[in-house]
């Protein structure tokens, strides 16, 4: 839907809706539609501040995909969502990695997370978290399930991007990471809440590696923050000491647990 097809507002009607004079004949739009395509013609930025929640089908459309890839983002708005095989795939951000990686990622995209935890399991299988997030279970296996499910809902739209994960732990802290080609990832503590919580910090003689270029707040989250808040417990990327992961409990606060337990996986990705 372009603006340019509706250039009069002519009346409100009781049911609101808003009666408009289009190129093609008088048209009906609700009020709240008018509004953001009002909008669109305003900045591309906007459709991550501005929370919709609508319904978008059960497939993504070849009109969509081309308005991510232009980075235009006509008519797609944070929380909007596709249901496919039964799950709300859900707008959770716009170029979030835009331009950032040792390899510049220069793919317009959104950012999707499932609403719900797609199955339960483990970070490793016994309490230890040697290796970092790159040498777990959940990154060498556990997440193969999710990746089937995200490719099987979204395909070829999937993108690659570089992301810079840990891949050593010392003493209890992440000590070292390296760049990855990454699609389908658990999130970190600070894609959730905007900051980190439980991930350790330096105490003035170690400088803990916690080099990360998903370093802002997922708009979502910050729009809309019951959103984070699933009602069941779901794993972070994050390490927190030698045997435990970050995760959000299902009362939804930030927490951690032993790295041999099985809770949520809901993983986030880029498509365009």
């Amino acid at each position: 839907m372009k603006i340019t097809e509706y250039p009069a507002l002519t009346k409100f009607t009781d049911d609101n809706v808003i009666v408009v004079d289009g190129d093609s004949g008088t048209k009906k739009m609700f009020v709240g539609d008018a509004i953001l395509a009002a909008l669109h013609m305003t900045s591309a930025e906007l459709h991550r501040m501005i929370f919709r929640g609508k319904n978008l089908g059960s497939s993504i459309t070849t009109e969509q995909i081309a308005a991510i890839q232009a980075g235009t983002f006509d008519d797609l708005w944070l929380g909007d969502y596709w249901v496919i095989n039964g799950i709300n795939w859900r707008i959770v951000d716009f170029d979030y990695w835009y331009k950032a990686g040792d390899t510049s990622f220069t793919s317009h995209h959104l950012v999707i997370m499932p609403d719900t935890a797609l199955y339960t399991a483990q970070m490793n299988t016994s309490n230890v978290t040697t290796g970092g997030y790159v040498g777990s279970a959940m990154y060498t296996s556990n997440l193969a399930n999710a990746k089937t499910t995200v490719n099987s809902a979204f395909g070829s739209h999937v993108l690659t991007h570089r992301e810079y994960l840990t891949n050593a732990v010392t003493n209890g802290y992440p000590s070292a990471g390296a760049w990855y080609d990454s699609s389908v990832e658990l999130p970190n503590e600070i894609m959730i809440y905007g900051s980190l919580v439980f991930t350790p910090a330096g105490d003035g003689s170690v400088v803990v590696n916690r080099y990360t270029i998903s370093k802002t707040q997922l708009a979502l989250f910050a729009v809309a923050p019951k959103f984070a808040n699933i009602r069941a417990t779901y794993w972070l990327r994050d390490v927190v000491s030698s045997a435990l992961f970050a995760l959000v409990s299902a009362f939804g606060s930030a927490d951690y647990y032993g790295a041999s337990y099985s809770f949520g996986v809901r993983p986030v990705f880029p498509i365009g």
